[in-house]
């Protein structure tokens, strides 16, 4: 259920507060406002926390652990993280996180690409993870190119509707979460309450902010989908390999009581 553009600009608000209550305690923001007439309200378009305030560290791979991926398929060099996305699985934190802040840029080099980040892992549904296989346990946030659903709807000859390519968030496996709507056909999946990612060889913005059981989605600076009521919620980061290369930078972590 979608009331825009009222849902949006409740959100932009959303963000103008974060960042605003970020910037208390720290968070670097980067805020773009667009000319207003003296009897216009103000309303902020875009909101990108880019964790460059106190408390934010970034992730290199000396905090990854190799799960079920070779030992080619993941590259960290000079900021960047290059991953082959053969084969099918993930990298994931030697740390377990419970509440935290979370940003990342990314991008696919091919049309059709699939990844994404989980949230709270659980080690139960990361054991004895073969190559090809991914985590059974946690909440996946999606990172697929617009081109994945005419592939899709080529290769299946099924309707690409139960999923989006704009940033969509669902649990997996034997997780649970009450998705925020708009939310897929069979109501696991958060869909996007507006379409902001940029397709191939662009470069994507996420901001994930993790706390008590709530995960939110912000791309490219506007919070889009989410949920709550998430079980696990602690648990490890994994980072997606999916059968295409992918890119990623600027991984940064902050965690939050």
């Amino acid at each position: 259920m979608i009331h825009a553009p009222n849902r949006i600009r409740l959100r932009s608000l959303a963000a103008v507060c974060l960042a605003t209550i970020s910037g208390i305690t720290g968070s670097g923001i980067v805020a773009t406002t667009r000319n207003l007439q003296a009897d216009e309200p103000a309303e902020v378009k875009r909101a990108f926390i880019d964790g460059s305030g106190p408390d934010w560290r970034a992730l290199t791979g000396e905090d990854f652990t190799r799960e079920n991926c070779d030992p080619e398929t993941w590259t960290f060099k000079d900021g960047m993280i290059h991953c082959t996305g053969q084969p099918v699985g993930v990298i994931r934190t030697k740390q377990e996180f419970t509440n935290f802040e979370l940003v990342v840029e990314w991008r696919h080099l091919k049309s059709a690409g699939n990844s994404g980040v989980f949230a709270w892992a659980a080690e139960a549904g990361l054991a004895d993870l073969k190559p090809g296989q991914l985590p059974s346990i946690g909440i996946e946030v999606q990172m697929l190119d617009h081109g994945y659903k005419e592939q899709y709807e080529q290769r299946s000859g099924r309707k690409g509707d139960w999923f989006s390519t704009n940033g969509d968030v669902f649990p997996v496996g034997r997780s649970k979460m009450k998705p925020f709507p708009p939310t897929s056909p069979n109501g696991q999946r958060s869909f996007p309450s507006k379409e902001l990612s940029n397709g191939v060889n662009q470069w994507n913005h996420y901001y994930v902010r993790a706390i008590n059981g709530e995960l939110r989605l912000w791309v490219n600076g506007e919070e889009v989908s989410g949920g709550t009521n998430c079980e696990p919620a602690k648990g490890f980061l994994c980072l997606e390999s999916e059968g295409s290369p992918i890119e990623f930078r600027n991984l940064r972590i902050r965690e939050l009581p």
